[in-house]
């Protein structure tokens, strides 16, 4: 009679707490999951905007083809490229 007393308490009582145990889990793996994915869409974001020096590096080298091309003198390229180093 003991035995079905203790199992008959024990038995739901260890079910309800894996319950809640696996419950924990499953909602830590999909935060997890989702914070990835938040992270992979940053990462995609800012890949996609070029950075500052990037951006100087670019302008400069359409400089250097202007100069080259004919279109700007090398007193117009020293000065547009003194321009967008000191911004």
């Amino acid at each position: 009679m003991e035995k079905i007393i203790f199992f008959g308490l024990v038995i739901p009582i260890l079910g309800f707490v894996l319950y809640l145990g696996a419950t924990a889990i499953m909602k830590g793996f999909s935060a997890k999951s989702a914070n990835k994915s938040n992270e992979n869409i940053e990462n995609e974001n800012s890949s996609e905007l070029p950075s500052d020096e990037n951006k100087l590096s670019d302008e400069i080298e359409k400089l250097n083809q202007l100069l080259k091309d004919g279109v700007l003198t090398q007193e117009e390229f020293e000065k547009a490229k003194k321009k967008l180093l000191d911004n």
